[in-house]
């Protein structure tokens, strides 16, 4: 018997979940693109998944790429960054009960706790005056290039919820990530690297992964973890004696399955899996190539610090076996050469800031590791020609009490507890202005006392310098639309240049 085609065995279920949402959907296409809400160049190539395009701004963008340093665990402000003569002359006291009434700790017994002047040494730099610690020399030789702000805020001040609210503009998990918002709203430049990459250094974070996924946004968006030696991406090469063209035919008889079934469901997460196939195809050339210093000069990376041997004295969540000096720089050399092949958004991650004891020693152990290299990719960008395009943010989830660490079994006062009511953030490049000191806490480094900064408030600026409006930058989840900013944010005019 001659069976019937297969078009004839359909339910009214099937026709209407793909046929009929077919044509709805390029109604509803058609429509959002005569509004502007969506770019016509989304749907140009069905062959390629809508995160390799690039797409239209909202307007004309100052920056095309963003390199995220990211402190995880949160360095003191009040030691790096932010003198505080009168912290100095009341070390000692205890806080006001007016701030101690209404003040939430993570760790420190209010009853006993006393303030904590810092014993650094700050100098001004640079033609602005910028004041950096005695442990941030490089920093500070590039100071005319930064924009200082001195008065963030957060809603957190447990480390978790601090970073997700950091890095995707809320405290709840299953959020998209400001790396995947950007390739979201502007797609990759770059056709053979991810246009989201995550670096690491020393210990890792408290929020692993969760700081760097695409949430509700479809999985190509997610940060893509590369190590900064070695096999760039685990698992990435071919096994030994798997020739080329039998790696081919297997990505081509898998993205034929992964095909057919999209189009009978069309899952955005199996286009998501079939980019995924052939970007680690074309990859496995660029990749190795990327983290391959062998073309860089020695004075450039000696510039960066690449291979400084790790102090002889490490303190003890540093971890120093796993080389945090040289990777570190590695890191921030490798930004600058992603920037240079189109990648979009790259995240260094570097942990732990979170000093709650012995806090000379360790902090100075952080600041040296890091100084050096930020610096110097800063200095490297602008004589390149890519720092007006490349913004550069070096922050972390929230800063340090003026308060010492008190907890119990602990030596008192040679820590600092979690603070979220004022800390400082660097940026550089992207458009924005520069030599600028932006805001102000209060005479202890409490509360911010001049141009408060939520990080809401960040995000706004950040996508703004990219040419996108927060307010339209949104994509529709569970009924609602979602964006990075969540129900806040406003754009920091006085920063842009």
């Amino acid at each position: 018997m001659q069976r019937r085609p297969h078009f004839f065995d359909r339910t009214r279920r099937e026709f209407l979940t793909t046929t009929a949402s077919g044509l709805g959907g390029m109604a509803l296409g058609a429509m959002l693109t005569d509004e502007g809400l969506l770019c016509a160049t989304e749907t140009a190539k069905d062959s390629q998944s809508a995160s390799s395009l690039v797409r239209t701004p909202h307007f004309e963008p100052k920056a095309k790429a963003c390199i995220f340093i990211f402190m995880a665990g949160a360095p003191s402000q009040l030691d790096l960054f932010d003198p505080k003569p009168k912290l100095n002359e009341l070390h000692g006291q205890p806080l006001p009960q007016s701030i101690l009434e209404q003040a939430r700790f993570a760790f420190i017994k209010p009853d006993t706790a006393t303030l904590m002047g810092s014993p650094r040494r700050f100098r001004k730099y640079g033609q602005c005056g910028m004041e950096f610690s005695d442990w941030l020399p490089h920093l500070g030789s590039v100071a005319d290039d930064l924009l200082m702000v001195r008065s963030l805020h957060s809603d957190e001040f447990n480390h978790h919820p601090g970073q997700l609210m950091m890095q995707c503009g809320v405290s709840r998990l299953g959020m998209p990530s400001m790396g995947s918002w950007l390739n979201y709203g502007l797609g990759s430049e770059s056709n053979n690297l991810p246009g989201y990459v995550v670096l690491t250094a020393g210990r890792g974070s408290s929020g692993g992964a969760t700081l760097y996924q695409s949430g509700f946004l479809p999985s190509s968006y997610s940060g893509v973890l590369f190590r900064n030696q070695g096999e760039p991406v685990l698992n990435l090469t071919n096994p030994q004696g798997l020739p080329p063209h039998l790696q081919r035919a297997g990505l081509d008889a898998v993205r034929a399955m992964n095909q057919r079934r999209y189009q009978e469901v069309h899952d955005p997460e199996i286009a998501s899996r079939i980019e995924a196939y052939e970007l680690a195809s074309r990859m496995q050339m660029a990749a190795p190539e990327l983290i391959d210093l062998s073309n860089e000069s020695q004075a450039t990376l000696d510039m960066y610090g690449v291979g400084r041997p790790e102090p002889s004295k490490v303190w003890r969540g540093s971890l120093s076996h796993l080389k945090t000096y040289d990777g570190f720089a590695r890191s921030c050399l490798l930004a600058r050469r992603m920037v240079e092949r189109g990648v979009r958004f790259i995240n260094i991650i570097h942990a732990s800031w979170d000093q709650h004891s012995d806090l000379d020693f360790n902090l100075f152990h952080n600041a040296e590791c890091v100084d050096q290299p930020v610096a110097a990719l800063i200095r490297d960008l602008k004589q390149r020609g890519l720092l007006d395009s490349t913004m550069v943010v070096w922050g972390s989830e929230f800063g340090r009490t003026p308060l010492g660490e008190n907890r119990s079994g602990r030596e008192a006062n040679t820590g600092r507890d979690h603070h979220p009511f004022a800390y400082t953030m660097l940026l550089a490049g992207g458009g924005l202005k520069k030599g600028l000191v932006y805001g102000s806490s209060d005479d202890i480094g409490w509360y911010t006392e001049r141009n408060p900064v939520h990080i809401n408030d960040l995000h706004a600026t950040i996508l703004h310098q990219f040419g996108l409006d927060h307010l339209r930058l949104t994509h529709r989840f569970q009924g609602r639309d979602f964006r990075l900013t969540d129900v806040g944010g406003n754009v920091i005019q006085d920063w842009i240049a």
